[in-house]
């Protein structure tokens, strides 16, 4: 299963509680939660190019599974992490006490990233 494609926002839960706790300002968090998201994925084998577009901001990361990359957080941070597979449509990385689950099924992409206890899921759906 291919994760290619361009994938646009639907719902999101969580979202201004989880900014808050990554640190992010309450002005960015206001202007962020109800802008329009687009991901744009391209997956060759086992690399990824993920170019995610709010606004303004884009976050572009680029990975091999398997093998240590840089990975720029929501904060802008940069950090290092491994992303594995998990069967053929889950991509799983730890993110500096920050677990992100990315999950294809057919259309849709749910993203879950998990901090602590607080869980923020991001749904997007192929365009």
């Amino acid at each position: 299963m291919s994760f290619t494609g361009k994938y646009e926002l639907q719902s999101q839960e969580n979202f201004e509680p989880f900014m808050k706790a990554l640190g992010l300002p309450d002005d960015q968090i206001q202007k962020g939660k109800d802008i329009k998201s687009i991901s744009e994925i391209v997956q060759d084998g086992k690399k990824f190019k993920i170019t995610v577009t709010t606004g303004t901001k884009v976050l572009h990361n680029e990975f091999t599974i398997g093998e240590e990359s840089e990975i720029e957080m929501l904060t802008g941070e940069k950090v290092k992490a491994i992303v594995q597979m998990e069967g053929n449509n889950k991509l799983v990385a730890n993110l500096k006490g920050l677990k992100s689950i990315t999950e294809l099924n057919g259309d849709i992409i749910t993203n879950t990233m998990t901090m602590g206890d607080l869980t923020y899921k991001r749904i997007s759906k192929r365009i």
